[in-house]
């Protein structure tokens, strides 16, 4: 029976507790800086000559929903109970959302050095930052971005993205002006902040962190991908005359995207599974919306 994923705000004090202790359970025990190091491994940029599963590449939604996945498994391990919730940064804008109160995310950084110092993710609490590429063993965030303030996205920048009829275009990365995918993962031509949308703009605006390929250090992180995962199946249902994943077959040899990008039905590193697996999670889970 598939089982539901809640909106972060909804959930009841002991929804609450039961998904923090199954994820403070999991960093224990060593799992959790699996998931770590694995982000860290694939978050490759379009830059680089080599394949791209995770990000700036058709596969970003399907490689993040087995991703995001793979972690609910581990917790549901744990406690059969718990489900990922999702943030809904269209509406929960703010510092003083109740997302960030001491029972569930935690709050801000200090300004002095960005160290986030209440909430189960405290340095202070156990929460030890052990994969990352910055130093300092423990959390960060800078909510809003004080020194060069920016805001959350808004419905205007998820419609935006929900407006687009085609799942992805050439050159399947970064620079693609059209295509769902990229306009959701937040990519644009623009200059200064809005140069980020949507997912890009919620890791800048969470920041610490949150900015680079350690960002799942940050439990934020999963809640975020939820909500990205949600979108993703609006769009799938607004659009079910539209292609579900392009490119349907691999880049040819000679194509810049030769061996870069994967195909429908090509598998996603570090897993056997293919964007065709992915398309539907209806007989796994489901959003109360």
């Amino acid at each position: 029976m598939a089982y539901t994923r809640k909106n972060q705000n909804s959930l009841s004090r002991a929804e609450r507790r039961r998904f923090v202790d199954a994820v403070l359970r999991l960093k224990r025990r060593g799992e959790y800086d699996e998931f770590v190091r694995t982000h860290i491994d694939f978050y490759v940029s379009d830059g680089d000559d080599r394949l791209r599963v995770a990000h700036m590449t058709p596969t970003f939604l399907p490689w993040h929903r087995r991703f995001l996945l793979d972690f609910e498994r581990a917790l549901r391990r744990i406690d059969d109970s718990v489900t990922v919730p999702y943030w809904d940064w269209t509406k929960d804008r703010s510092p003083a959302a109740s997302l960030w109160g001491e029972d569930l995310m935690g709050g801000n950084g200090r300004r002095s050095d960005r160290r986030v110092m209440t909430g189960p993710f405290a340095r202070g609490n156990g929460w030890v930052v052990k994969e990352a590429v910055t130093d300092g063993d423990f959390l960060t965030r800078d909510l809003g971005r004080r020194a060069d303030p920016l805001e959350l996205p808004t419905r205007q920048d998820v419609a935006w993205a929900m407006a687009e009829t085609v799942y992805d275009v050439e050159p399947w990365d970064s620079t693609s002006r059209r295509g769902f995918r990229n306009r959701l993962e937040g990519w644009t031509e623009e200059s200064g902040s809005a140069r980020w949308r949507n997912h890009n703009r919620v890791h800048r605006w969470v920041g610490g962190h949150m900015l680079g390929g350690a960002s799942v250090n940050d439990p934020v992180f999963w809640l975020n991908h939820a909500f990205v995962d949600l979108l993703w199946s609006r769009w799938q249902r607004k659009r079910p005359d539209s292609a579900p994943f392009l490119p349907a077959k691999p880049p040819t040899l000679g194509d810049a995207q030769y061996q870069r990008i994967v195909a429908r039905r090509e598998p996603m590193p570090p897993w056997r599974t293919t964007p065709q697996d992915m398309l539907s999670h209806k007989s796994v889970y489901r959003y109360a919306e």
